[in-house]
């Protein structure tokens, strides 16, 4: 990398402590600045191996708050931004969908208006000491809407946003091209597939699936479990995002996913036969598998077309989905028995 310091808002989430805990590991001589407001979703137990780290710094606070990110861009002298801070859950954004608009679309124009305040110059460019500052805005596949049976989302597939949180990420994201287009500000953006991997909050599937089998309850899914999503392991996405914002062409969007379409019923249906090896009881998990009643504007598929990425950035995924599953049951097999 040729960024000195880095801001990762949202450093403390799921995504965002292994981006930070991947870019220390890989890029030494780069300093990572992680902003977190430590809401439910935020746990810095996730980076405590790094709290010593001479390269790591930890800001707790909100991205609305332009005067500590100003602070924050002049203190730490920041040339580079990677924003993964969001209010993520759909089901959240349905019942409270405020929020999500309030830090996703005002959070991420404070932060673009921050950079661009710190690092151009009057005649909208950049100013030589930041003249390889880049920003990086890591969004959603679920932009795009839903596919039907067949096709992908490319990065020209319109934007089609069903839910409040898509609508919100839609939204930033429309913010980041324009601070590109008015202001010149070295933007990028990604959209990525279903994450999945250690560390992630209790609310989302796959932790939901494997808590509640060895817990001896119910397992939800759903409506009828047929809704398709594309799976990406988490530490593959923070390769990916580490060679957009190294090596992507400014202004571009690239989509990152593995092409690894399952079902909901195929994913419980695969974790609980995982569980049924390496965790046994007297009957198969699949027993508590249950339909519930299905969410309100449920997408119904979503697939990525990643081939932009893997020609353009030579980006490919590494190992296997099914190892990449297994290794994640495993580790929360350990947290929760």
């Amino acid at each position: 990398m040729k960024n000195n310091t880095i801001l990762i808002t949202g450093g403390a989430g799921f995504i965002g402590c292994h981006l930070v805990e991947y870019i220390l590991k890989t890029h030494t001589n780069t300093r990572v600045v992680n902003l977190d407001l430590l809401t439910y979703a935020g746990d810095l137990t996730r980076l405590k191996e790094h709290e010593a780290s001479p390269n790591y710094s930890f800001i707790k606070g909100d991205i609305c708050d332009a005067s500590l990110l100003r602070q924050i861009f002049e203190q730490y002298e920041i040339d580079g931004v990677m924003h993964l801070a969001a209010e993520s859950h759909v089901d959240n954004s349905i019942a409270n969908p405020r929020i999500f608009f309030e830090t996703n679309v005002m959070g991420t124009q404070n932060l673009l208006d921050c950079a661009r305040k710190y690092w151009m110059a009057e005649n909208g460019r950049l100013k030589n000491v930041f003249a390889s500052a880049r920003f990086l805005h890591v969004s959603t596949d679920e932009v795009y809407g839903s596919l039907g049976d067949a096709g992908y989302f490319t990065e020209s597939t319109p934007y089609a946003p069903n839910s409040p949180y898509s609508a919100s990420k839609a939204a930033s994201d429309f913010a980041a091209r324009s601070y590109l287009h008015t202001y010149g500000l070295p933007t990028l953006i990604s959209n990525c597939s279903n994450n999945f991997g250690p560390k992630q909050h209790d609310e989302k599937l796959i932790p939901t699936i494997i808590r509640n089998a060895l817990a001896g309850k119910q397992i939800p899914i759903y409506g009828n479990g047929k809704n398709i999503r594309d799976w990406l392991y988490v530490l593959d996405h923070c390769s990916a995002l580490v060679k957009i914002f190294t090596d992507g062409k400014i202004g571009e969007c690239y989509n990152i996913g593995t092409r690894n379409e399952r079902t909901n019923i195929e994913i419980a249906t695969t974790i609980c036969e995982i569980l049924d090896e390496i965790s046994p009881t007297t009957v198969s998990y699949k027993g508590q598998i249950s339909y519930v009643q299905d969410r309100a504007g449920h997408d119904f598929r979503y697939a990525i077309d990643n081939s932009k990425i893997c020609s353009e950035l030579e980006w490919a995924p590494q190992g296997s989905f099914k190892e990449d599953l297994r290794a994640t049951v495993q580790w929360y097999v350990s947290k929760y028995k």
